[in-house]
């Protein structure tokens, strides 16, 4: 999936939590996001009930964090980490869990990070900015409020 639609992006979770359940073989890929969804109890019976979010819009203004979109930016953290793109990325990952104890709690983080690099990107119209985007993860590093879960949904 290089470019998926909403719906496309939302079936592929869909369809993956229907293979877990009926435990059937998974792709590499599939089992990153498996691992992902696994670690999201919360969203899980979003995912069994297709017919009733499939559609569903969540807005930053109802406060209710969007599933779709956390998982899929689980998973393209996930992503990055693995092939260290952009450089580094794994290793401020790395340090970050290693301060938190946690490296859930270093991913939630690291999402906060890419919401807010992808927010300026669109905000002003120029590409993702990959030193932008390290420079925040090193520097959650050093916030002494670190731990708590993130306001981006």
């Amino acid at each position: 999936m290089f470019n998926p639609t909403r719906d496309q992006a939302r079936e592929f979770l869909f369809d993956l939590w229907d293979k877990h359940r009926a435990a059937s073989p998974l792709t590499a890929l599939e089992s990153m996001a498996l691992a992902v969804i696994l670690e999201h109890p919360e969203y899980h019976a979003v995912l069994e009930d297709r017919d009733r979010y499939l559609d569903r819009d969540w807005k930053p203004e109802g406060g209710e964090p969007n599933p779709f979109l956390h998982l899929q930016m689980h998973l393209a953290i996930e992503e990055q980490f693995s092939i260290d793109q952009p450089p580094g990325i794994r290793a401020a990952i790395e340090a970050l869990a290693l301060k938190l104890g946690s490296m859930h709690d270093a991913r939630h983080v690291v999402l906060e990070c890419l919401g807010e690099v992808i927010w300026q990107a669109q905000r002003n119209g120029t590409g993702f900015n990959n030193a932008t985007y390290l420079d925040c993860i090193r520097e959650s590093g050093t916030d002494p409020n670190l731990g708590t879960h993130p306001t981006f949904p």
